[in-house]
């Protein structure tokens, strides 16, 4: 896919389009008009990474153009970056333009901030890092009041700590959410926003327990646990659990039991298979499972999820993948309808749309 060209004058047709398409693909399967939740067309996105480009003596940010690989794209600077980032990316370029310990052998540099103004920067090195590094890059943290973490082959330096803390309110709430660097987070962070609101607002009335899969670091888990009686949330990443029980209990959330789980593995717990040792304390038949949330990879889901979840009155879905989606939703036709729609755009300017949809029972 090439470089996107980044133009709000566009944007709104460009958004138009995609929802156009997410429509006619789903046609067949009897989607309802679907809410659209836009993107502000610059400064959205939390996450960031470039290469870094020495040449004739100065260092500059680059990207590539898939149609020409071997050519760099300089960058001044990247309109899509949020704030934190955009302000960050001219001070750190200078900044480690003057510090040989900083510049040498400098190959990459990855950013991650919060809506609540947190920024981790990753400077990545074909070199190994040594003291003068260390030196250095504490000063740079100093000076530009961010976090750093200098990497190489087989060598990671964390200076202050590896994780940001987001904070935003949600429907009256305050949420807090860990976030590790390195870990999946929602690159745009008010899209997100509107996704979790567009979730909780689909369950509102749905009462009963929540089965959640793929709960990655609670992200949706914070915000759905308190309209359920108890969740059931698994997911497989340990730096993942570990931030979702942070953020279970930073937001006092106490109906959640959190088991490190393949959906696979929980299908077959679920469908009566061999006995799980992470399950252990965790009796099924306690449960009164009315929804299974789930926001899977860009694969979908699994035949075994799939049949998990043909046994539920409801799933909400959220899908990074519209036509893994679509596979997922005709599979399930024969016993479930969509009962709402909504359609997240999470990337503006590029072909992906993030999409959600509730399954009613027929």
């Amino acid at each position: 896919m090439p470089l996107p060209q980044i133009d709000p004058a566009n944007y709104a047709a460009q958004l138009a389009d995609k929802v156009s398409r997410y429509k006619q693909d789903f046609a067949a399967c009897g989607l309802p008009e679907p809410e659209v939740f836009a993107s502000a067309p610059l400064h959205y996105r939390l996450r960031a990474e470039f290469r870094i480009w020495h040449h004739d003596g100065r260092i500059d940010y680059a990207m590539f153009d898939p149609a020409a690989p071997k050519t760099p794209v300089l960058l001044a600077d990247f309109p899509p970056a949020a704030a934190p980032i955009a302000r960050a990316m001219p001070l750190l370029r200078d900044a480690v333009q003057g510090v040989e310990a900083l510049k040498r052998k400098l190959f990459q540099v990855e950013f991650l901030a919060t809506l609540s103004g947190e920024l981790l920067v990753s400077l990545v090195y074909h070199r190994p890092l040594d003291e003068a590094w260390e030196a250095a890059a504490r000063a740079l943290a100093a000076e530009l009041g961010v976090l750093i973490i200098g990497r190489s082959r087989k060598q990671k330096i964390v200076l202050e700590r590896d994780w940001l803390l987001e904070s935003f309110e949600l429907d009256g709430r305050q949420l807090r959410y860990q976030q590790f660097e390195g870990s999946f987070t929602q690159p745009n962070g008010e899209v997100n926003r509107h996704m979790l609101r567009w979730a909780r607002a689909q369950a509102a009335n749905l009462g009963g327990d929540l089965l959640e899969l793929y709960c990655g670091n609670g992200n949706f888990t914070v915000a759905l646990a308190p309209l359920f009686g108890r969740v059931l949330a698994t997911e497989m990443s340990k730096t993942s659990v570990a931030a979702a029980r942070y953020n279970l209990e930073a937001n006092g959330v106490d109906n959640v039991t959190l088991v490190r789980m393949a959906s696979e593995e929980l299908s077959d717990a679920f469908a009566g298979g061999r006995e799980y040792r992470r399950m252990q304390g965790v009796e099924l038949a306690g449960y009164r499972f009315s929804t299974l949330f789930v926001d899977p990879p860009r694969s979908g889901l699994d035949a075994a999820t799939l049949a998990l979840a043909a046994g539920f009155d409801r799933i909400l879905y959220i899908s990074c993948n519209p036509q893994t989606l679509r596979d997922n939703v005709a599979a399930l036709q024969a016993s479930h309808r969509i009962a709402a729609a909504a359609a997240f755009d999470q990337f503006p300017y590029t072909h992906h749309l993030e999409c959600g949809v509730l399954l009613a029972r027929r």
